[in-house]
Formats: C-alpha cells, sequence, structure tokens
C-alpha cells in the first residue's frame, strides 16, 4: 500500500531538487558565462551618437549585436571539437554529469512522496548520496572554466591580455553565479535528505500508518 508522506523537511527537500536541476540546466545552456568588452555599433545616420554593446560568451553559444537586427544568440560550435578550449570541453562534461543526475534526483524526489525505499534502502540517502556526487562534479567543472580563457575565442571576447585565470577586460556574467549557486545548494539538498529521512521515519508517522491512514502530513 502506498502511504503519502509529506513533511516540511522531505517537502522542502524535494523542491530544492527540482529547482537546482533546473538552474544548473539553464545555467549550461546560456550564453551568458563572460560578458565582453564594450563595442561600438556605428548609427545608420551620420552626426547619430555611437550606440554601444557588450557582446556575451558561454561554453558553446554565444550573443553578439547585428546592426540593424539587435541581439542574435546561438551556438558558435557546430560540433564538440569546436569547443572554445580542451579545458571548456572538460567543463563541459563534468558539469553535464552533474546536471544529468541532479535531473535524475529530481524526479525520483517526487516518487519520494510515496515510495521511501528502494530495496530496502532509504530513498532519501540514495539520493542525498547522488547529490553529493554531482555536487563534486559540478564544482569540478566550475573549476576546470576559468583555465580556458587563455583560448583564442576568449582573447576575441576579452582581449589580447585573457589567460587561464584572468578574464581581461571581460567580466563573469550570470550564467556563471547561477551555476554556483546551484552547486552550493546541491551540497545543501545533500544535507536536507539526511533529514527528511528522519522526518518521514519518526515514531509519528509509524503511529499514523499503524493507524490505517494513507495521507501523512506533518510539520
Amino acid at each position: 500500500m502506498c502511504h503519502v508522506i509529506v513533511t516540511c523537511r522531505s517537502m522542502l527537500w524535494t523542491l530544492l531538487s527540482i529547482v537546482v536541476a533546473f538552474a544548473e540546466l539553464i545555467a549550461f545552456m546560456n550564453p551568458h558565462w563572460l560578458l565582453g568588452f564594450p563595442r561600438s555599433d556605428n548609427a545608420s545616420e551620420v552626426g547619430v551618437d555611437l550606440r554601444e554593446y557588450r557582446p556575451s560568451l558561454g561554453l558553446y553559444n554565444r550573443c553578439f549585436h547585428v546592426r540593424g537586427d539587435g541581439v542574435r544568440c546561438g551556438p558558435y560550435a557546430e560540433t564538440f571539437g569546436e569547443v572554445a578550449s580542451g579545458f571548456w570541453q572538460a567543463a563541459m562534461l563534468f558539469l553535464a554529469a552533474g546536471t544529468l543526475v541532479l535531473g535524475c534526483v529530481a524526479c525520483v524526489s517526487i516518487f519520494s512522496l510515496c515510495f521511501q525505499s528502494i530495496l530496502k534502502k532509504s530513498i532519501f540517502n540514495i539520493c542525498g548520496l547522488l547529490q553529493g556526487i554531482a555536487g563534486l562534479l559540478l564544482m569540478v567543472g566550475l573549476m576546470l572554466y576559468p583555465a580556458g580563457w587563455g583560448s583564442e575565442k576568449v582573447g576575441v571576447y576579452c582581449g589580447a591580455e585573457a589567460s587561464p585565470f584572468r578574464p581581461a577586460l571581460c567580466s563573469l556574467d550570470w550564467a556563471f553565479y547561477a551555476a554556483i549557486g546551484g552547486t552550493l545548494t546541491t551540497f545543501l539538498c545533500a544535507i536536507l535528505s539526511a533529514q527528511a529521512e528522519i522526518a518521514t521515519s519518526s515514531d509519528k508517522v509509524q503511529e499514523e500508518i499503524e493507524e490505517g491512514k494513507s495521507l501523512i502530513c506533518l510539520l
């Protein structure tokens, strides 16, 4: 029989697990990792002030300004081998692996409301372990990312002085910070999973199960 068990701690863990998976996926696919130095766009009419814009560069995509057509975004690398540097290729692999694990945990966390164990093993403990592993994968990916700032592609956006761990004229954009925030939250989820396990296996929950209740809601 399926017992739906909802507690504040288990619900918080489930919601954070879903949010962090989406946050990492959005950050991974977004072109706003590096914000390039300001460029000037000549206006179409003589005597009109120059318009300034800043292109952005992601792991495999970019955003740039096209005169008369505004900002366009799209991939600069058609294949994995065309990614800006070997460090970014490695970073993408680690970030993609971590995000994939988080996505799987997010899906499983939804079913944790009804099933609290898999093969007699706590679903919260298993997911917490996977989230810890995902956090380590994401952390390695984020550490590899700035090592690729010395690539030729980054030099076009950040200036010739760009080098590993030194973005020169570029500044870090919001997608990079979103990835960092998601990584930190991943470790928080791994810790909360233990609290969710304690909350759903408490004596009060067991008492309500013995009373025949199928829907159990506790603070």
